[in-house]
């Protein structure tokens, strides 16, 4: 009887030590009632997916206000698609294959990117809820992509294929709103 009660408060105080040294354990503030708080670790992938979301939806997924359109010229567009804004576009459009080290990979190598623009125009102005009086600007390009596929294959023989001429045609729309008339607003705004 006593060595088992001697064996079972052992390992009951084995189980705390072990928990509080792998920072599993929640000592502290807790939120909610006290004790039901556990922390959970979360995989750098899906932290990763997380941030490119975010990254892409700030950067390429809104649509900026402009100022009115000067006199004296024609409207200009913003810059054209980033290097950055092209891949992620490619690699939403044709994702590489495989993936798998030393069994499937797929690799695109000496990049080379030209960016034509084919359209540049500006929309009658019309009231866009939210925004008011404003002219919608289009931005058309082709973005040609020239690169080296590699692809390596492991398994179950190995060989590795290189073309050296692949290319893809993506087209990316850029738009973006000007204002019309008064910016500041108020009475005698026109548009």
């Amino acid at each position: 009887m006593r060595r088992t009660t001697i064996s079972g408060f052992v390992a009951a105080l084995a189980a705390v030590v072990l928990a509080g040294a792998t920072g599993c354990a929640q000592f502290g503030p807790t939120v909610g009632q006290p004790g039901t708080v556990i922390p959970i670790p979360v995989s750098p992938y899906f932290q990763d997916e997380l941030e490119d979301r975010a990254w892409t939806k700030e950067r390429y997924e809104t649509v900026p206000i402009l100022g009115p359109i000067t006199e004296g010229g024609p409207p200009m567009a913003l810059d054209p698609p980033s290097q950055d804004e092209i891949m992620r576009a490619l690699e939403k459009a044709r994702p590489l294959e495989g993936g798998l080290p030393f069994l499937h990979e797929v690799q695109r190598n000496n990049v080379r990117i030209i960016v034509e623009p084919i359209a540049d125009y500006v929309d009658p102005p019309r009231v866009y809820p939210l925004i008011g009086p404003a002219q919608l600007h289009h931005a058309h390009y082709k973005c040609t992509i020239y690169f080296t596929e590699v692809t390596r294959v492991g398994w179950p023989v190995p060989y590795t294929i290189v073309n050296e001429d692949a290319q893809e045609v993506i087209y990316i729309d850029h738009n973006h709103f000007h204002l019309v008339g008064n910016v500041e607003g108020g009475i005698g705004s026109e548009y």
